[in-house]
């Protein structure tokens, strides 16, 4: 049955351990993330691709660990005493933007000088290892160099259907299980992909206040992967 789409219901995503869904691509960095006394320093660095459930990892995380969670541009060097000060734990998340937000460097810098004598776990999130985040004083670029890593790998097409269907019910939208088969089986293994195509079909189904269909599918497959080439 379809719904009456005159207004978004879109739903918040839901970031709880009991929504996440364990595979083998994220196997090891869930293992990593639950077992933060082993972390070298109490630091920690989670790489994945967009999509890949960084967000999702870190708020269950944090939720977990009383962190405070903060994106990594917004950080500026006046913070850092009063994050590390205001918890034990705390989450950076998108490091990789710290290259281009100003005074973001000078603030990790001082995050990682000092969650390490305070006691205080830190992790940090980016979609690329930090020689590719642009990073300009060179203190801070070899302290994330040696920085412990786990890395998010490529999700496989029980992950990917997963996903679909989780991304679906975030938006209260129904569909059925061939559709979910067909898509994964068309679309590339990419979670961020994923993301954007059920936004894009949502978007299609309000205008034409109908079901999503393999039809609209089909076109905005068609259009995310011109796109995104």
């Amino acid at each position: 049955m379809s719904r009456q789409l005159t207004l978004d219901l879109t739903t918040p995503p839901a970031h709880s351990r009991a929504d996440f869904l364990p595979a083998a691509a994220n196997e090891s960095a869930l293992a990593a993330l639950d077992a933060p006394q082993d972390w070298p320093q109490g630091r920690m660095l989670l790489i994945g691709p967009e999509g890949a459930g960084k967000s999702h990892m870190a708020a269950f995380w944090a939720a977990e660990n009383g962190a405070r969670r903060i994106k990594a541009a917004a950080l500026r060097p006046e913070m850092a005493d009063h994050l590390v000060a205001e918890s034990g734990a705390l989450v950076v998340e998108d490091a990789d933007r710290a290259g281009r937000a100003a005074g973001a460097e000078q603030a990790l810098f001082h995050l990682w000088n000092l969650c390490g004598p305070r006691d205080c776990l830190l992790l940090l999130t980016a979609r690329s290892a930090p020689r590719d985040w642009g990073l300009l004083l060179p203190d801070l670029r070899s302290r994330m160099d040696a920085m412990p890593q786990v890395r998010l790998g490529p999700p496989d097409e029980a992950l990917l259907s997963a996903v679909l269907v989780k991304l679906f019910s975030d938006r209260q939208l129904s569909v059925s299980s061939e559709l979910i088969e067909w898509l994964v089986l068309h679309m590339d293994r990419d979670l961020g992909q994923a993301r954007r195509l059920v936004a894009a079909m949502d978007r299609a189904a309000m205008a034409t206040k109908g079901p999503v269909t393999r039809r609209i599918a089909v076109e905005l497959l068609d259009k995310l992967a011109r796109s995104d080439a």
